[in-house]
């Protein structure tokens, strides 16, 4: 929900729900409510994530035809369970307003989380990310994404109900709600604190995707553009990244890794850098390497919630990948935890790609980890959206856990949010750069860090269970 910039705005995404909700409340059999839940949900959804089309055709080489289809039935089958909640809400429309409401806020979240689950999960671009600004973000740390959503989508259809004229109690709730949520600096508690600084370097080498993993181009160029910068580093941390070094070690020439490794073991810095790791008989896996002083043995992060399609193919699809060409598309998958890296006293936990659009397991990391660190490559992605709603779960995770993210990113948007996820520096994206900073850690546990989904789902199953227990009232 933006414009040119990819920029969020809280107030489109609420009329938009809003509107929905108006042409549900009119629809006069569940079959129209139906279809226009599928036509909103497939629009949205095709709107959020066209630019997958821009890797399957430019860069896996699939007919432009069949990518289109593919990003058509993918919106659609996610917005099936779309045109489900939009039949629940339309069965319990007519219910006292309130209930109406939380019903059509229940059922929504409910959709929003089934997607988040469905062939290992997809929920890129929920309407919760919409709110990474604005009067309901402050509600970010108790109910996480999810629960922001189910705020948005009960502002929706009580905003409706309150144009209708159905009662002043719902004009009275959405204005509690915003007013708290302006209030929040000084009304809501804080629920983590400040426990030092790190130094950090952060590299964006703009490799095109198109020559990222080609031996006579991108490849050369990455080794020699990350390993300089690597070894000019003065900051107490520098990380490249997601396949930084495209290369396995195994690949590399003589001398280069050991050669990085040797240059943090005996010095007092450390680094993050994305490398593929692995070998035939074990496997692959799409890694990040952490080196630091005095260390005896490598620290590794693998990466565990892997894309399907891209590093890993669905059951039942190895069908399609005969049309695509994706390079590194059968990784395999890490331990679901995995210990943060120790850095300057500072504990450093890693998610790779896409992997921070789940909150549900960034929080395993905490309460060890004080700073969260993303590395990514959207460069599949060519000059889209992508970056900037990348940007935007960055500050969703960060204001959920209470911590801030560090992003190096191939093209962009490298860069540094702080705690409450306002972004603290980034760089121009689709540009060769190095951003250099101070970033603050912290400790303690937001509600959200604490409980996960649970809250909001626990939340949204009891208005739903209310809302059809609820006396039903004279549709409007």
């Amino acid at each position: 929900f933006g414009f040119d910039s990819g920029g969020p705005l809280w107030w489109l995404q609420i009329l938009a729900l809003a509107t929905l909700v108006g042409t549900l409340r009119r629809s006069t059999h569940w079959r129209s409510a139906a279809v226009f839940g599928l036509v909103f949900a497939t629009t949205w959804q095709c709107a959020t994530f066209w630019w997958l089309y821009i890797s399957m055709h430019n860069y896996a080489g699939l007919h432009a035809v069949l990518a289109a289809i593919a990003i058509l039935a993918l919106a659609m089958a996610l917005g099936v369970y779309y045109a489900v909640a939009c039949v629940a809400y339309w069965k319990l429309k007519d219910r006292q307003p309130f209930w109406a409401s939380a019903s059509f806020a229940a059922a929504w979240t409910m959709a929003e989380m089934a997607r988040g689950t469905w062939l290992t999960g997809f929920g890129w671009g929920a309407v919760g990310y919409a709110h990474v600004t604005g009067p309901l973000a402050a509600y970010i740390p108790w109910l996480g994404a999810y629960g922001v959503g189910a705020l948005a989508a009960w502002l929706s259809a009580a905003l409706v109900l309150s144009i209708r004229g159905r009662t002043v109690w719902l004009s009275l709730g959405i204005s509690l709600v915003i007013a708290v949520g302006l209030a929040a600096p000084s009304v809501l508690p804080v629920w983590s604190a400040p426990a030092g600084t790190l130094s950090v370097t952060l590299l964006q080498g703009n490799i095109p995707q198109e020559e990222k993993f080609q031996t006579g181009s991108g490849v050369p160029l990455a080794l020699q553009w990350y390993g300089d910068q690597i070894n000019r580093s003065a900051t107490e941390l520098v990380v490249a990244p997601e396949t930084a070094i495209p290369l396995l070690p195994q690949d590399l020439p003589v001398d280069y890794w050991d050669a990085l490794a040797k240059r943090f073991v005996r010095g007092e810095q450390a680094a993050l850098v994305g490398i593929p790791w692995g070998n035939m008989a074990q496997g692959y896996t799409n890694s990040v390497v952490g080196f630091s002083p005095g260390q005896q043995s490598e620290w590794r992060y693998d990466k565990h919630h892997l894309v399907p399609f891209g590093e890993t193919i669905p059951l039942g699809f190895s069908w399609f990948m005969k049309f695509a060409s994706i390079p590194m598309s059968s990784f395999s998958r890490g331990p679901e935890s995995q210990p943060p890296l120790a850095v300057a006293g500072q504990n450093v936990a890693v998610n790779i790609c896409y992997e921070d659009v789940f909150g549900e397991e960034i929080i395993r990391a905490l309460p060890q980890a004080g700073i969260l660190a993303n590395l990514s490559n959207t460069a599949w992605f060519g000059h889209s959206l992508a970056q900037p709603q990348h940007l935007q779960i960055a500050q969703m995770r960060a204001s959920e856990t209470g911590r801030p993210m560090l992003r190096a990113t191939n093209t962009g948007m490298t860069a540094i949010v702080d705690a409450r996820g306002n972004v603290q520096a980034v760089l121009e994206p689709f540009t060769t750069a190095v951003l250099h900073g101070k970033v603050q850690a912290f400790a303690g546990m937001t509600p959200y860090a604490r409980f996960g989904n649970w809250l909001a789902l626990g939340l949204m199953t009891g208005m739903l269970l209310i809302g059809l227990l609820a006396r039903p009232r004279r549709a409007a």
